[in-house]
């Protein structure tokens, strides 16, 4: 079995390929009046506010955190589509079912 331990800039560059059409994709499904709207806009605003993150770090070429943030926007958006607050089809993008 090969190990893959090396975060390189083509992996990333993917990743943040993937996040940022997600990001594009997204679309909140519940009411603005259900309580479970505030847990939506929370989850983008998080999503949203950590691929930012992985922004400035891929920049300054830590590519260890700029990984772990984008993880972390998308474990955001996946959270939201499994909960059901997003909208979430595509496979390729989201962790849905």
């Amino acid at each position: 079995m090969q190990v893959n331990n090396i975060i390189t800039k083509e992996k990333l560059e993917k990743y943040f390929r993937i996040t940022k059409e997600a990001l594009e994709k997204l679309e909140i499904v519940v009411d603005e009046r259900s309580h479970l709207y505030i847990v939506a806009k929370d989850f983008l605003t998080m999503a949203k506010s950590y691929f930012q993150d992985a922004e400035y770090y891929f920049k300054r070429g830590d590519y260890v955190t700029a990984f772990a943030a984008l993880n972390y926007a998308h474990g955001f958006i996946d959270a939201g589509v499994r909960l059901g607050v997003f909208k979430g089809d595509d496979n390729r993008l989201f962790a849905f079912g």
